[in-house]
């Protein structure tokens, strides 16, 4: 194994050894001390040169996995939902702020998650009894029907079975997984 190991070193210090022979047969010294001057003086203002960060959020998104993050319109749980993140006004994905309950009565949604490839039945319920609230407002409307198709329709104010109909914002909880054997 050794002999295998330093005839691979002997074979690339040759190589090495004939690039530069080769290289210094055809470029003056002066010519490669310019050629590394203006790479370096190069190299060194690349970072200052201005280039378009446009799709730099995008990439982001996608190398830190912003499907993942609930606090975001895009996260794949909130394919059709149509409110404020109770996230981001007290409460939490899944459960209403204090003060305010749950809707009565809810809308739904069949929403794809990236992460297990699967699909999953999402039911979306209003938070009411407070005042709206002014966090983010997310309108993913994926899917959705008329208004006379009340279960798939999300431009409604869910609270309207509730005693005080106040909406204050929306959670997404979910309450079902698609079964691929049919």
């Amino acid at each position: 194994m050794k002999a295998l190991f330093d005839l691979l070193l002997g074979k690339m210090d040759g190589g090495a050894e004939s690039f530069s022979r080769r290289v210094a047969q055809r470029v003056s010294r002066r010519s490669f001390i310019s050629k590394m001057g203006m790479a370096f003086v190069g190299g060194s203002l690349l970072p200052v040169l201005p280039y378009n960060q446009s799709n730099r959020a995008w990439a982001d998104a996608i190398l830190d996995g912003q499907d993942d993050d609930p606090n975001e319109c895009e996260y794949w749980r909130y394919c059709a939902l149509d409110g404020n993140l109770c996230n981001d006004c007290g409460g939490s994905l899944t459960s209403c702020p204090p003060g305010s309950e749950a809707s009565k009565v809810a809308w739904v949604g069949t929403c794809h998650n990236p992460n297990d490839g699967r699909d999953y039945l999402v039911s979306y319920n209003d938070c009411c009894g407070r005042a709206e609230c002014n966090g983010t407002f997310c309108v993913t409307s994926e899917r959705e029907r008329p208004g006379y198709q009340m279960g798939v329709h999300n431009d409604i104010n869910w609270c309207m079975a509730n005693t005080s109909q106040g909406y204050h914002c929306t959670v997404a909880m979910l309450v079902g997984v698609l079964d691929d054997q049919g």
